[in-house]
């Protein structure tokens, strides 16, 4: 049963070793090649993301909600647009570094749109590649090329803003449950369990929900381990308990 359960909780994770056993049989030279490129890139997580959570606990202690409203929310209008534009081209970083970050900002009130300027900018208008750029295109490549990447990505930015709401990407509830964890946002720290340990515990490196509340006031009291999540896994849904 144990293996069982391993295969269900690490599908992703089997289908990919399965697949570097078959490029080991049929091609050893390029199965050596993808396991050198895939230890080169976790060991680049393993030294990026550590910064990338701390950065989202930050923002999400530091920075007021109000704040975040104010500058990147659904009524920021083209200034907000601007500060997208400027916060992802000056980051660093490679790209699923902004993932974390992104959530943290939708969760605390920033448009979908902004979210996305932020994405691209950060993927294609950084600032030290636009310098690359020039170095090796010239200026005139790289200020054309700007322009109508920055329009395309302003008018990527509107339409998903339309076509995606806010409420759309919660986290989903499941079975109508007031306590959710997303197993794959859960980067094991167990801040929660040290803050609630009726309500959870860790299994496999990941924590779970325990027990639900069952009251408004219980429900209140898991706030603060919502906030303090770093990888923000855990939803409350108040509106359950309501019912």
């Amino acid at each position: 049963m144990k293996v069982l359960d391993f295969a269900k909780k690490n599908k992703l994770l089997l289908a990919v070793a399965l697949a570097y056993v078959v490029l080991a049989l049929m091609a050893p030279t390029r199965a050596a090649g993808a396991l050198s490129n895939s230890v080169y890139y976790l060991k680049e997580m393993v030294q990026v993301l550590p910064a990338i959570f701390f950065l989202t606990v930050v923002i999400e202690v530091l920075v007021p909600k109000e704040t975040i409203i104010r500058s990147f929310g659904e009524k920021s209008g083209f200034k907000g647009y601007l500060l997208a534009l400027l916060l992802g081209s000056i980051s660093a970083g490679p790209i699923y570094a902004a993932f974390p970050i992104s959530k943290t900002l939708l969760n605390k009130g920033a448009s979908v749109a902004n979210v996305v300027i932020i994405l691209s900018s950060w993927a294609v208008v950084k600032l030290p590649m636009l310098a690359n750029e020039v170095k090796f295109l010239g200026p005139d490549f790289m200020l054309v090329r700007w322009v109508l990447t920055v329009l395309a990505i302003f008018a990527m930015a509107a339409l998903t803003g339309l076509l995606v709401k806010n409420k759309d990407l919660s986290i989903e509830k499941t079975s109508g449950q007031s306590l959710v964890i997303a197993p794959e946002y859960c980067i094991g720290c167990s801040i929660c369990v040290k803050m609630a340990p009726d309500y959870y515990e860790m299994q496999d490196n990941k924590a779970i929900v325990r027990r639900l509340p069952e009251t408004a006031e219980e429900a209140a009291a898991l706030e603060p381990t919502v906030a303090k999540c770093p990888g923000k896994a855990i939803t409350l849904y108040p509106e359950v308990i309501r019912k």
